[in-house]
């Protein structure tokens, strides 16, 4: 339990002991709005039955009963109905920076998933399509999600889906197939040159009467898997698994287990007849459909009428594997909000069959360009690659400008460092809620809510280190030295992350993580501009670096949750 934690478990402790019942959790007492009113406040209405008095009364009179009988609270104070603890700064302060010098990497980690079994399912490309900033969303929250899991204490298991089955990729080979030589003179890596025929396959498909036919035989002798087509399948799903291979190595993301959905059709059509003989499933005009109108679901069609297969034909067989061969607790999909009815209409399928583990879909919004929306059919997107070898030219420009004298091979790794952190803080820094229109230039800024601004704050800070010459940062300090307003916000702002850990797991929210660090940044500059550090007193200065060198270790850890790389100097 971290200092904060502990000061609320014995703040809670005591109330409780004063009224006589267990009424009041840690978790009822919060940082007020204003930090003049206080460090942490109780809202006293929950009170009113125990005390037989109004909130404002039973502040007061339950701040009269504590008595400062609580070690780490220097004083109280009632503000209408709520009851005001400000904390000793000197006993946090000590505490915290003990806390993080001591846990390092490891600090705002808890045990509260008790080891629990979770597997996340991310990263659902397509293979025979682009990869594009949309799918960038869903690996950088699948990422965040499964590190934040992790620290508060699950034993996450990292997965991808991929969809290498579907009407796509019959588009994509009858498009190949009858343009042949055209696309074999494409110079471009073959996984991303798959992505320009199906966009163009699409375009073809509007135009040739006969194009809905052809594609339709594709899939069949794909299904069926035999002839040529079946032969070009194989041969184009390995560029596209190889050109996705690439693509997770640059990012930084390793799975336990990659499925693919052609693993699973033959099982899923089995799964289907024999849900067909239980009911659970019917014909309806040829197709295999569940009725599940009288659950508000709709219809959720499983079959095509030609016997083509539709996704739960390998999502059901693909689950229950999870289940039985993992043993998994929890199922977590990350997929976007246009599928949150068939995800509803899925696990209750799921529930009929008798599978009870918790399932949860973690919806996410789109991403847009500032000139609108973005259509994979019509090509009007920016793929991965487009967006990274901009993102990167960018970066190396601005580096180079900086530095001079800097090597080529230094620039390009502090550019790539800033280019993969800036497109991955772009994909976490709102709520999964929030539709993101991505903006390059404003993504790369070092200034305002930016991954840039971030690794500049932890980067300026290491060259205090560096201008301070004192080898050891983490020697005893004494906490009476840290005086300064400015530190002990700081300070209580450091208090504050593990709890902010928790709450990220909790909601599935990176984006909580990417606010607090927003935050404890503008506080370390602030304080950066304010304090003189390396002209005070030498027993001040120890303090003051020793305060920088815990705030740049939360700094790391909170980005590392991001899957965002520090930089000691940009």
């Amino acid at each position: 339990m971290y200092a904060l934690e502990k000061i609320k478990e014995n703040i809670a402790e005591k109330i409780n002991k004063a009224l006589g019942e267990e009424i009041i959790k840690a978790s009822s007492l919060v940082c007020p709005p204003n930090s003049e009113m206080g460090d942490l406040s109780l809202a006293c209405f929950q009170l009113v039955k125990a005390t037989k008095k109004n909130p404002g009364e039973s502040a007061s009179w339950l701040m009269e009963k504590l008595s400062l009988e609580i070690p780490a609270v220097k004083s109280m104070k009632v503000i209408g109905p709520y009851l005001n603890f400000i904390i000793d700064k000197d006993f946090l302060a000590e505490e915290v920076i003990e806390e993080i010098f001591k846990t390092k990497e490891k600090y705002g980690q808890n045990k509260e998933g008790k080891g629990e079994k979770v597997m996340i399912e991310y990263s659902n490309g397509n293979t025979h399509k682009e990869y594009h900033i949309g799918h960038l969303r869903n690996i950088c929250f699948g990422e965040a999600t499964k590190e934040i899991l992790s620290a508060n204490g699950y034993d996450v298991i990292p997965v991808s889906y991929i969809n290498d089955f579907g009407i796509h990729v019959a588009k994509t080979l009858w498009n190949y197939l009858t343009n042949k030589k055209e696309w074999e003179e494409g110079r471009e890596d073959k996984g991303y040159l798959l992505g320009k025929i199906y966009v163009d396959a699409n375009r073809r498909e509007k135009e040739e009467e006969t194009a809905k036919q052809m594609i339709q035989l594709t899939m069949k002798k794909i299904e069926a898997r035999e002839g040529e087509e079946y032969k070009l399948w194989k041969e184009t799903r390995k560029w596209s698994i190889d050109y996705f291979d690439k693509i997770y190595k640059e990012l930084g993301v390793k799975f336990k287990k990659i499925f693919y959905e052609s693993e699973f059709i033959d099982e899923g059509k089995k799964v289907v007849a024999k849900l067909l003989e239980e009911g659970i499933l019917k014909k309806s005009e040829g197709a295999v459909i569940a009725d599940l109108e009288e659950k508000k679901l709709g219809i959720l069609v499983v079959e095509r009428s030609d016997g083509t297969a539709l996704y739960p034909v390998a999502d059901i067989p693909l689950a229950i594997e999870k289940f039985k061969k993992y043993n998994i607790k929890k199922s977590i999909y990350v997929v976007d909000v246009r599928q949150g009815l068939y995800f509803q209409q899925l696990f209750f399928l799921l529930q009929q069959m008798g599978y009870k583990q918790e399932m949860v879909h973690l919806d996410y919004e789109f991403v847009k360009l500032p000139e609108g929306m973005m259509s994979s059919r019509s090509g009007n997107v920016i793929t991965y690659k487009e967006l990274k070898e901009k993102m990167f030219a960018q970066s190396k420009i601005e580096t180079a400008k900086r530095h001079e004298d800097w090597s080529e091979k230094k620039i390009v790794e502090a550019a790539e460092k800033i280019s993969l952190g800036a497109m991955k803080f772009e994909m976490l820094k709102v709520g999964s809620d929030n539709v993101i229109t991505f903006d390059i230039a404003k993504a790369l800024s070092f200034e305002g809510y930016t991954a840039a601004y971030l690794q500049y704050t932890y980067a300026r800070i290491q060259s205090i280190f560096k201008k301070s010459k004192i080898k050891n940062q983490k020697s005893k300090i004494n906490v009476k030295n840290l005086s300064e307003e400015k530190e002990s916000g700081l300070i209580f702002k450091m208090a504050k992350y593990p709890e902010t850990v928790r709450k990220a797991g909790e909601n599935y929210d990176p984006a909580e993580i990417a606010r607090y660090l927003f935050e404890l940044a503008q506080m370390i500059n602030d304080y950066y501009h304010a304090v003189p550090v390396l002209k005070a007193e030498e027993e001040i200065k120890k303090a003051r670096l020793a305060m920088l060198s815990t705030a740049c270790q939360v700094m790391k850890n909170g980005l590392g949750l991001l899957g965002i790389e520090v930089l000691e100097e940009m």
